[in-house]
């Protein structure tokens, strides 16, 4: 049985706000918050992979300390590295509802 999009959606942005780095957190969660219930399937699939990789590593690719893999070269990366944590800065530093 597959897991319905509402439920995996939820699971993930659960995982973007508990990572174990504050930094991550509040990028990864806040993008989350903000993207992930208009992102398409394939795109929410490329989020739950990075999701998988080490905290230090997704932030050193979303400031541009490190280069980006090619296999992390997505149009989620690209929107990772545009979205601006403190236009969303309102909502504190937890999930949504």
């Amino acid at each position: 049985m597959t897991e319905s999009t509402d439920i995996k959606r939820k699971k993930l942005r659960i995982r973007a706000w508990r990572r174990g780095f504050k930094e991550a957190d509040l990028i990864l969660g806040r993008f989350a918050d903000s993207n992930l219930d208009s992102m398409s399937d394939e795109a929410v699939q490329l989020f739950e992979h990075l999701l998988d990789q080490q905290d230090q590593d997704i932030y050193a690719w979303i400031i541009g300390r490190e280069p980006v893999p090619s296999e992390f070269q997505t149009d989620v990366m690209k929107a990772l590295q545009a979205f601006r944590v403190e236009d969303d800065a309102q909502f504190g530093d937890g999930p949504r509802a």
